[in-house]
């Protein structure tokens, strides 16, 4: 039995690509979701300048969401565990 795994065709492989036009259009459609990005839609921004704020935001919401979560912890601790509120605050941390 032979242990070859089987490659897909170079046709299938050639399909499967973006064209440039599509990534140049994913590439505008991503600089309008990013904020800093926004408010420079006049000027033309480099694909690797989106690519590269689009990690900066990712990197400051994960950030943030840490955050909150802290703060909604310390508020848990501080309230009465049976009370409607704390329910609430475990239910947004997803205990």
């Amino acid at each position: 039995m032979s242990s070859r795994r089987s490659r897909p065709s170079r046709q299938s492989s050639v399909n499967s690509r973006i064209s440039e036009d599509q990534i140049a259009d994913l590439v505008s459609k991503l600089q309008l979701l990013i904020p800093e990005l926004r408010r420079r839609r006049s000027d033309k921004v480099s694909a690797s300048k989106v690519l590269q704020e689009t990690c900066n935001y990712i990197k400051n919401l994960h950030r943030e969401v840490d955050d909150l979560g802290d703060r909604l912890s310390e508020l848990l601790a501080s309230t009465d565990h049976n009370s409607p509120e704390a329910a609430i605050i475990r239910s947004l941390l997803n205990f």
